[in-house]
């Protein structure tokens, strides 16, 4: 089989997050428990360019973790795989300074129907708003 020698490129830019934002820990480091979808691949495929982490308010330091799901339920481990981690520092919400955010470079291209999940290690009292963004093919 030839290998493709031609560039591809996004059809339409896409930014997608999770339908509610993150505050309840989950300890697994297996991608089970309950997780956040951030993004879903589509029939064509999607690249990812980046994964944004925002704070809404005063919280505690914890970490993201950010797993690659097969599409199928995220309940089986071998579903998922913990893709990385991005420390959280605590936070205090302020009327006169922004709150930092946090972004972690993805450049990978996800299959169609394949997710993106993501789980904080603590439970924290303001959530964590989360953006993907990328573009489908």
């Amino acid at each position: 089989m030839a290998a493709n020698t031609n560039p591809i490129y996004s059809l339409a830019g896409q930014i997608e997050w999770g339908a509610t934002a993150l505050a309840t820990a989950n300890t697994a480091k297996d991608g089970t428990g309950t997780v956040l979808t951030v993004f879903t691949g589509n029939a064509e495929g999607s690249y990812l360019q980046r994964i944004r982490f925002r704070a809404a308010g005063t919280n505690i330091a914890t970490v993201a973790r950010i797993f690659i799901n097969n599409g199928s339920s995220n309940a089986t481990p071998a579903n998922n795989i913990l893709f990385a981690e991005i420390t959280l520092a605590a936070t205090t919400l302020s009327e006169v300074a922004a709150l930092a955010d946090y972004e972690l470079p993805l450049g990978f291209v996800l299959p169609n129907g394949y997710k993106i999940n993501c789980t904080v290690g603590t439970t924290v009292a303001a959530v964590y708003f989360i953006s993907v963004i990328g573009g489908h093919y």
